[in-house]
């Protein structure tokens, strides 16, 4: 005997799946760790204050 098979759920579950694909793809292409984002977000302070501290009066 065939099983019934509801296609609206399998369709859902591919869409999820390829979602979930994707998303993965892009973590890995633009993701960043926290120690890396404050790394960053501490080169770019000490360049505005190296900056600030040659001004001319």
């Amino acid at each position: 005997m065939a099983v019934v098979v509801n296609l609206r759920s399998l369709r859902k579950a591919r869409d999820r799946a390829a979602k979930r694909a994707e998303a993965d793809q892009n973590a890995v292409k633009y993701g960043r760790s926290k120690s890396e984002r404050e790394r960053d977000a501490a080169e770019a302070d000490k360049a505005r204050r190296d900056l600030d501290g040659h001004e001319r009066e």
